[in-house]
């Protein structure tokens, strides 16, 4: 990888494979799209980004169903695959993403730690949720769930898009 970046990447593979992404981001505060944004020539490819801090924004805004959040809480797998569904139904792109954790140090259970992190990617119709446990400060957490975030869409694989005759 030598100097370039995980936003580098990434944006470098929307670009060559034409392919648009958007985010939805909780406990990252907007770090993804931040990222993204630093890239030049993004805006093509990069159309959409929401930070859904709280339940009600992850309910009204991305069309996460309050039952999901009663039913297993703001930080799961449920809540952040339904959060990347939502902002790619939103944004109709080709990519979407969802993160929800906790990235402390307050809001932590027995159950849920500081440092775990749910990270959805959709391409297409197929969609992969990673559950991360980080540690460190809460901007170490922020960073490790952004830099996973856009390794996991990196990791796609972008050869299905090229349609052989």
């Amino acid at each position: 990888m030598g100097d370039e970046t995980f936003e580098y990447i990434v944006a470098t593979l929307l670009k060559r494979y034409h392919k648009t992404i958007a985010v939805a981001e909780s406990c990252t505060g907007g770090l993804v799209s931040d990222k993204l944004t630093n890239m030049p020539g993004i805006s093509e490819f990069f159309l959409e980004g929401v930070v859904a801090y709280s339940n009600k924004a992850k309910v009204e805004i991305l069309g996460v169903p309050k039952s999901l959040i009663g039913k297993y809480g703001a930080v799961s797998p449920q809540v952040a695959r339904a959060m990347a569904e939502g902002i790619k139904k939103m944004a109709s792109t080709d990519i979407a993403v969802g993160i929800t954790g906790i990235a402390g140090p307050a809001g932590a259970t027995k159950e849920k730690p500081v440092g775990l992190v749910y990270i959805a990617v959709i391409v297409d119709d197929v969609a992969e949720v990673k559950e991360c446990r980080f540690r460190g400060s809460r901007i170490d957490i922020k960073n490790f769930s952004a830099n996973t975030a856009l390794n996991m869409v990196r990791l796609t694989n972008y050869e299905s898009y090229i349609e052989c005759p």
